[in-house]
């Protein structure tokens, strides 16, 4: 049992008993907002407010930001939102998946995130790896504010918004203004036989100003980082002639011997984000965002074996052990490109409207590795693969407007729109006679996954305020949907030399379907700080590009993808009730989402033989119902102390799984569906002395996830398991003056060792100074 356990479950414990003792409410917590008041310019509110969404909401602005979170990166700004969980491995991750209430980490494409209208979620898979969001997009500095709509319970998002809609909103100048930002981080690591410390060290500049109707922004970013392994080498066995294997069990029992450790991964990273709006006249303002990302990394590898005369070895080609060191050994060089342009009127009368586009570009993305270690294990082969995902893009058109009727029953408010996006993938892996150094030599493919696919929409709300107390939103959202031009290229290879042995192409047939997405949500008001609202949605998620296209590896064996997938359709309900206070609020959400053809990978049989492998394939059904207490409380016990947290309960169920092959007789049904926690937790408190000094501490829980189906994965803190974890933070800021501030933090203070998949993040210390102009 773990050395947490105890405590893991006091804290669970602490955060039921207290929050039934400070009832508050919800949506909005001033260290996690739920529809706080807005500090936006006169006629820019946020989208909740704007489009009347129904939505649950948490917010948090850059004050609560810099007071409470030690950010480093973006989708730090998150962390202690209710419920929500971003999968960040290291500093400048380029992978870190949302996980929200009902739906946990791979599965990003049911969620979206969005950074002033650009969409940074990477709707062209639902995983992990390249369907991550592009955080790094956004500079932490130049966040105004962060909002969380819970749900898929408005009709101007589409199915993706299962999980929810995260809104990040960027700052606009009134006036010239300037600031630099520095900040410092180091890692403690110490497991296995790997025992280092980790730097990160980051610089944000920000200018903008404002020449009467012109505004301009830009930011810049540069971090320089060193990551823990993200990876362990393991095998079944020891390689042949060698000592110093560390004897481990897998995930799922078995023998899974660490060899050594992969990951450990250098990265330089940099944005420019510019951003100008235009006043055309008082009440039309046109915008254009571009944002640049830039990442050179370097993955090193770490052996543990030694050979007969004592020196450092990677075991030989013939051995697993040495395919898996060469995985873990590459370079990685990525730039992004976004650009998005937005005409938007803000009369605040009967009309409004805005249009929106928005297009993302991979420029470049080539990650080059070994095929294999060389015979004697003492280096890696110059043979290896290129992997690219340069040509990747996707495209996005909104149409909008609101209508503000007063219909002799009450206002209303209606918005409609249209919406179409496109999507590209281009991922071919080709083979090289020199992946590291020398001329960038390509010969013939190892693999190849393309499609594209695209979607349009309509959809229409009504915000109908029928009644002093009552107010009903209805919507509906029509959605037609394409994929084609799919095409796979797979090889077998000769394990020891990568020399191509066979090749199998595939032209993908084409699909088509159309949905429609009713939303219906009602709200009471019995008292002014009582708020009891009801709300029900259907989502429709259509595959992915990858998910229908794409080519992935497991071990050294090429696997098709699956191109006769599903839509998923999920239907959502919750019922929120939300009590404000003069310096608080508490809510409590009971929410459930039944989803039939749930997309997931798992073993089934290959269509037409009787064959068993690993494809994305349809979960018939499966059924996530849980609770969410989500508080916030100021002057708590003595003037000046906060106390903030939200406690997550998920019973998660897979109903249906037909398909399902697992070994040795077991069975899917039943089973808690992958990657979804029981248990999800936070809790903490900000103390404020005086109006320059802020002392935060924060702790966050969550219980084990399972990776398989069949929840067979029951082995805890190995390599591939997803273990339960109690992480304590701590955080002090000090604002010297109006131009300057430092402050002080540490991540993981009791330094809990778990893996999520990946071996995580030990104790971090994080040094930040600000100066403004």
């Amino acid at each position: 049992m773990s050395a947490f356990t105890a405590p893991r479950c006091a804290f669970l414990g602490a955060c039921l008993l207290a929050s039934s003792a400070y009832a508050q409410s919800s949506v909005s917590i001033p260290e996690i907002v739920v529809d706080a008041p807005t500090t936006d310019h006169p006629g820019t509110p946020p989208v909740k407010e704007r489009y009347q969404l129904p939505n649950t909401s948490a917010s948090v602005t850059a004050e609560q930001i810099d007071q409470k979170i030690n950010i480093v990166d973006t989708e730090d700004a998150v962390k202690y939102m209710p419920s929500l969980f971003v999968r960040k491995r290291n500093a400048g991750d380029t992978q870190p998946v949302l996980a929200t209430r009902s739906w946990g980490i791979g599965y990003s494409a049911r969620s979206l995130v969005y950074a002033d209208d650009i969409l940074l979620s990477a709707l062209i898979a639902n995983n992990n790896t390249i369907g991550s969001p592009r955080w790094g997009l956004v500079a932490p500095e130049e966040i105004k504010r962060v909002d969380f709509l819970y749900g898929p319970f408005s009709a101007a998002y589409p199915g993706n918004s299962m999980g929810g809609v995260l809104l990040i909103t960027t700052r606009m100048p009134e006036k010239f203004e300037a600031t630099v930002k520095r900040s410092e981080s180091f890692q403690t690591y110490d497991f296995y036989k790997t025992n280092d410390t980790y730097r990160t060290d980051q610089t944000s500049v920000t200018v903008g100003n404002r020449w009467n109707d012109l505004s301009v922004f830009v930011s810049a970013n540069y971090q320089n980082s060193f990551s823990q392994p993200l990876s362990w080498i393991t095998t079944a066995g020891t390689p042949a002639g060698t000592s110093g294997t560390i004897a481990q069990p897998g995930r799922t029992g078995g023998v899974a011997n660490v060899l050594g450790a992969g990951g450990l991964l250098h990265t330089e990273m940099a944005n420019v984000k510019a951003k100008a709006q235009y006043d055309i006249t008082p009440w039309l303002k046109a915008t254009y965002i571009m944002g640049f990302w830039s990442n050179d990394g370097r993955s090193n590898v770490e052996t543990y074996l030694r050979d007969a005369a004592g020196n450092p070895t990677f075991g030989g080609n013939a051995s697993v052990g040495g395919a898996a060191f060469a995985s873990g050994y590459y370079t990685i060089d990525q730039a992004n490109l976004a650009n998005a342009f937005t005409l938007k009127s803000e009369t605040r009368g009967v009309f409004d409207w805005d249009f929106t586009i928005t297009r993302f570009d991979y420029l470049q993305d080539i990650q080059r590795n070994p095929f294999t270690v060389t015979a004697t294990g003492m280096g890696f082969t110059d043979v290896g693969r290129i992997t690219r995902l340069d040509g990747t893009k996707w495209m996005t058109a909104d149409a909008r407007g609101i209508w503000r009727p007063e219909g002799p029953f009450g206002p209303q408010e209606v918005t409609f729109g249209l919406h179409g996006d496109r999507y590209q993938l281009n991922n071919p892996t080709y083979q090289t006679q020199t992946w590291n150094g020398g001329p960038d030599t390509t010969g013939m493919l190892y693999s190849r996954g393309d499609g594209k696919t695209q979607t349009g929409a309509v959809w229409a709300q009504d915000a109908w305020r029928f009644a002093p107390a009552w107010k009903l939103t209805t919507g509906l959202r029509w959605e037609a949907w394409r994929a084609f031009d799919g095409f796979n290229v797979t090889t077998t290879t000769n394990a020891a030399t990568g020399a191509i042995t066979s090749t199998r192409s595939l032209t993908q047939p084409a699909l088509e379907a159309a949905r429609v997405s009713p939303k219906a949500s009602l709200s009471y008001e019995p008292a002014r700080d009582w708020q009891v609202t009801a709300s029900f949605g259907v989502a429709n998620r259509f595959p992915t590009v990858a998910e229908l296209y794409q080519v992935t590896t497991v071990g050294t064996a090429l696997i098709n993808p699956n191109p006769n997938l599903k839509p998923e359709r999920a239907l959502a309900g919750e019922l929120a009730l939300e009590r404000k206070f003069e310096d608080g609020r508490v809510r409590l959400s009971l929410f459930q989402d039944t989803t039939q053809d749930m997309l997931v990978s798992q073993s089934s049989v290959v269509p037409g033989t009787t064959a068993v492998t690993s494809f994305i394939t349809n979960v018939d059904k499966v059924r996530n119902r849980g609770a969410e207490l989500a508080w916030q409380k100021d002057n708590i016990v003595i003037r000046r102390l906060e106390w903030f947290g939200s406690v997550t309960y998920v019973d998660s169920r897979i109903l249906s799984d037909p398909t399902f092959i697992g070994t040795d007789g077991s069975t899917a049904v039943g089973k808690r569906v992958p990657y979804v926690p029981e248990w999800r937790s936070t809790i903490g408190f900000t103390y404020k002395p005086t109006d320059a000094l802020a002392f935060t501490v924060a702790a966050r829980y969550q219980s084990k996830l399972y990776g398989t189906l069949d929840n067979t994965d029951t082995v805890e803190n190995v390599y591939q398991a997803f273990d339960p974890f109690f992480v304590v933070d701590v955080r002090a800021q000090y604002q010297i003056n109006e131009r300057g501030s430092i402050s002080f933090g540490i991540d993981n203070l009791n330094n809990d060792k778990y893996h999520l998949f990946h071996p995580f993040p030990q104790r971090t210390y994080v040094m930040q100074a600000r100066l403004k102009f």
